[in-house]
């Protein structure tokens, strides 16, 4: 039979619909385990287990490419092992409508945006008579869910229980995010009070980061504003080292810039223009009065108002005018970008007396400097500058160099006499301190930016603002100590995450949690007001349990009492519980907690962090989440996938290409989840031959005569070997290792197979019943992987899919380290020969195998005995006299033979121990002789009938015989 994958293929997704292959129910059996010895079979309390795992909902913004493929594969592979371990497995997937995205992206398709037409047309290949049915939000989200994300997830054979899936605008799901609001309020952890937030100046709202173009990773950062003075003027400069303000020496400003001269809490302010906004949205009363270029106040001085002394104001093109207030102060002495523009004003006399400057003036600006550090000079930026070979601000070492010096400055600098009670102390441990300080006497103010530039999916400019808003009070101290609690009892994969997990939840704090419109659920005690995606996404997996049961129960009895019975039982409500909320109670106790959250790393400072901290606030810690397996991003031909340039694979396209199977092992094999992976076209070609190559020689096994359990070496060599890949494997699906576990069922075991073909005649009855054993065994390891191909030919095999079979167990009657070293020997017999003939060229007539003497194996002993201190090894073995008498010979063996013991542990030197090297050499001579078309002698170095016409026998070591090659 050909390998067809699409036809194959086809045949079994029909089949799983039909039988509701994967729809998991409380009381459903466990898949049937097999009676081979199976992992299932010899634990049947493992038939009642569940197992939950779940994996982020999609936000059908639009279509699903081959990057959400791997996420979504992940967790089935996962899920698909556990229930060939006898596992009854509930695998979920809902749909995140939440938020603004979709009106966004439906808005600019009814504008007729190119870039967004583009996307829709050439991207996800949207007919041109259906772009009219996404024209309203819904009608959108249902064509990505339709027609991408459920046929993708379809195709690619994920084993979900689809029976509960739910948009998160479904009125009944909003009745469980209101039930979780009012509780989270009851609770205190809810408050409303003016707080930061990314805000759209498009959309006029809050936005978070699942509504973000550009700057997903941007932080908030607090400016000081530092008031100089230009006569009754405010000209505030924001700087993130307040206490570099003593040694400001010049200010700078974009000549060419729009300013505004404004009334800004009532004082007269000179800011940028883009200032003006920044400002009001961040709780400022502001009123422009007068709009003027940059050039205004070049020239002027303005008096710093720490240290009253005034300073020239210089233009720079370097000033990015949208940043903070477009002006800003310089420190030459702590800045090396300071330092270098200093340098430049002072030899652009041409420039400066174009602006109306005396370059005089500039040339008697001198650095001042306000710290010490030790290895550093008395100007600290000088020092930096000059070790750098530092000649332009063009250069890029000046970054690097102003990053270090900033650090070093921050953890080393000590400030000088004049800063008074601050004098002496560290910046470190001063910063803070001396910038509430002066904000008290008003010299200071306040001001936020991002770490970069943020961008709504919109398109819009998305600024800091202080909102009078809802919030989530992560910074409440018991509310984090539930959260670390939480991280603390679970299972994190790979484990180094577990401290990101602490860090976050140590720096979160209070988190906005509402949004002014968009799709989702309306705040209960204020329906102007939206719960925003990340907030609504954080137990969703609860109402997993009871989605496919709950439509029956009408929306007005969907109350709080309700919810409450459900999720926390009876005596959580006065009164009689509503009978319909207990049932569905069995349910839920049934599958919480959740086993595995897989989802990407990049949630762990959000979502993830979110996920622990309403879990572990809302249920008993017998139902906080037992693990998260983290997952890296996926990179196309080497570069990163971005659906709005166009630079994706959509997985209909590579699984018509290549098969589901194809799709799926390339993308669990190219990296271990939480790692990145790169797809290329032409690997996956490679993966697909290979999969070609494996469906062929398992025909020709299934086609065979079974055979007969008439074993030789090989035949229980790779039985063996095939014991040491299902503990392997076994292991690695354990810890999601999907690469390890993939490759060590595929590739690993192929490397076995194409040397027991060597070794083997393949028509005998014993290698016919191995082969066909090896495979069966292969085949349920690989069916996490390639689901369709595995169990087609486990059915042509025995009768039943790989999936009803049950997961492999080691068999302990195959587990033979015997066998396995004595084969070693052979193989590095067989190389070490193959070796000898590439090097010199020979086609050989005969080859000599020379074991070592005994007494070489004597000394090995010793070695063992007294350990890897050469020089007690020769001690003890020099006091032989027989062995002493070989001088030379010994010292080199023993130098030898130390290196030989370190590189093996016990187990393997006792199974060596428990060889005869000379009996192995002489049982493979058959095999080598067909290897090499040679006549292959095998003596011992020291034997009766040794010959050796090239004096090569006394080479030989313990397990490491001397070649002659004739």
């Amino acid at each position: 039979m050909d390998y067809d994958p699409q036809e194959l293929e086809a045949r079994w997704r029909e089949r799983w619909a039909e039988e509701g292959r994967y729809e998991a129910d409380p009381d459903a059996d466990a898949p049937a385990p097999g009676d081979d010895g199976t992992a299932a079979a010899s634990d049947a309390a493992a038939d009642e287990e569940p197992t939950f795992i779940t994996v982020p909902y999609p936000y059908p913004s639009g279509g699903m490419h081959i990057g959400h493929a791997r996420t979504y594969t992940v967790p089935d592979v996962y899920a698909r092992y556990r229930r060939q371990r006898g596992d009854n497995v509930l695998f979920p997937i809902a749909w995140h409508v939440t938020g603004t995205p979709i009106i966004g992206a439906v808005e600019r398709l009814k504008k007729g945006e190119e870039d967004q037409l583009s996307v829709l047309r050439d991207t996800y290949n949207v007919a041109e008579d259906t772009l009219q049915d996404l024209e309203t939000p819904m009608g959108y989200a249902r064509h990505f869910i339709e027609q991408h994300y459920k046929k993708g997830m379809r195709e690619l054979g994920l084993s979900i229980d689809w029976r509960r899936e739910f948009t998160t605008n479904d009125e009944r799901y909003s009745k469980f995010i209101t039930w979780q609001y009012e509780t989270l309020r009851d609770r205190g952890r809810l408050e409303k009070g003016l707080h930061p937030v990314k805000y759209c100046t498009n959309e006029e709202q809050p936005v978070t980061t699942h509504d973000l173009l550009e700057g997903e990773e941007a932080e908030f950062q607090e400016y000081t504003l530092i008031r100089f003075g230009h006569g009754d003027t405010v000209v505030p400069m924001a700087t993130l080292r307040p206490e570099t303000v003593r040694g400001v020496t010049n200010a700078y400003i974009d000549p060419d810039a729009d300013y505004v001269i404004a009334d800004v809490d009532r004082e007269e302010w000179f800011v940028s223009a883009a200032a003006v906004e920044k400002l009001q949205l961040q709780g400022h009363e502001v009123v422009p009065k007068r709009t003027v270029a940059g050039e205004h106040l070049v020239g002027e001085r303005v008096e710093n108002p720490i240290t009253g002394d005034e300073v020239l104001v210089l233009p720079a093109d370097f000033v990015d005018a949208d940043n903070a207030t477009g002006v800003v102060m310089s420190v030459p002495a702590h800045s090396p970008d300071d330092y270098v523009a200093l340098q430049e004003a002072k030899a652009d006399d041409e420039r400066m007396a174009e602006y109306g400057i005396d370059p005089a003036d500039v040339d008697e600006i001198e650095p001042v400097p306000i710290l010490t550090i030790e290895g550093y000079g008395e100007i600290p930026a000088r020092t930096a500058v000059e070790e750098s070979g530092i000649e332009s601000s063009a250069d890029p070492a000046l970054e690097e160099a102003t990053k270090e010096l900033y650090n070093s400055e921050f953890h080393r600098g000590r400030l000088n006499d004049e800063y008074g009670e601050f004098a002496g102390e560290v910046v470190e441990d001063v910063r803070d301190r001396f910038r509430d300080a002066h904000r008290e006497t008003g010299a200071f103010g306040t001001m936020r930016e991002f770490s970069e530039e943020v961008v709504c999916r919109c398109g819009g400019d998305v600024e800091v603002a202080k909102q009078d808003t809802w919030f989530l009070r992560y910074n409440d101290a018991d509310w984090k100590g539930k959260a670390h609690d939480a991280v603390a009892r679970m299972d994190a994969i790979p484990e180094n995450t577990r401290e990101q997990y602490d860090h976050t939840i140590d720096w979160l704090n209070e988190w906005p949690c509402i949004r002014n419109y968009g799709l989702g659920t309306r705040l209960p005690w204020d329906d102007e007001f939206v719960i925003e995606p990340l907030s609504d996404s954080t137990i969703y997996m609860a109402y997993y349990t009871i989605a496919h049961r709950i439509d029956d129960v009408p929306v007005e009895d969907l109350t709080r009492e309700f919810f409450d019975a459900l999720f926390y039982g009876a005596d959580a409500v006065a009164g009689d519980a509503p009978e319909r909320a207990l049932d569905l109670r069995e349910e839920f106790d049934h599958w919480y907690p959740v086993d595995y959250r897989c989802s990407a790393n990049d949630l762990v400072n959000n979502h993830l962090t979110f996920f622990l901290f309403h879990h572990a606030e809302l249920f008993d810690p017998d139902n906080w989440p037992e693990g998260i397996t983290v997952m890296g991003m996926g990179l196309l031909e080497g570069e990163k996938m971005s659906s709005s340039k166009g630079h994706v694979v959509l997985p209909g396209e590579a699984i018509s290409t290549y098969g589901a199977d194809t799709v799926r092992f390339f993308l669990m094999n190219s990296a271990e989840p939480w790692q990145d992976y790169d797809w290329r076209d032409d690997q996956v070609e490679t993966t697909q031959n290979q999969l070609q190559r494996f469906w062929r020689r398992a025909q020709e096994i299934v086609d065979a005569p079974e055979g007969a359990k008439d074993l030789v070496q090989a035949d229980r060599w790779l039985l063996a070997r095939l014991q040491e890949t299902v503990d392997t494997v076994t292991e690695a699906m354990e810890g999601f290792e999907t690469r390890t576990a993939s490759q060590a069922a595929f590739y690993n075991l192929e490397e076995d197979l194409r040397w027991y073909r060597r070794r083997r005649d393949l028509d005998a009855p014993g290698a016919r019943w191995t082969l066909r054993h090896v495979l069966e065994t292969r085949l349920k390891l690989l069916a996490p992987f390639t689901p369709f191909l595995a169990n087609e030919l486990h059915e042509e095999l025995t009768g039943e899919p790989a999936e009803d079979a049950g997961w492999p167990a080691v068999d302990d009657a195959f587990v033979d380290e015997g066998v396995l070293v004595e084969e070693r020997l052979v193989e590095d017999l067989t190389a070490d020969v193959n070796d000898i003939v590439d090097v010199t060229d020979t086609d050989p007539d005969t080859v000599r195998v020379y074991a070592a003497a005994d007494w070489k194996y004597d000394v090995l002993d010793t070695v063992r005995d007294v350990g890897s201190d050469v020089g007690q090894v020769m001690s003890e073995v020099m006091s032989d006299p027989d062995l002493r008498e070989k001088g030379d010979a010994v010292n080199d063996l023993v130098q030898e033979l130390v290196s030989f013991v370190r590189e093996r542990d016990a187990e393997s030197l006792d199974a060596l121990d428990a060889v005869d090297e000379r009996s192995v050499y002489e049982n493979a001579a058959d095999f080598l002789a067909r290897e090499f078309d040679a006549d292959v002698q095998v003596y011992s170095e020291d034997g009766d009938d040794v010959v050796d016409p090239a004096e090569k026998a006394d080479r030989a070591q313990p397990y490491r015989p001397a070649v002659h090659i004739e």
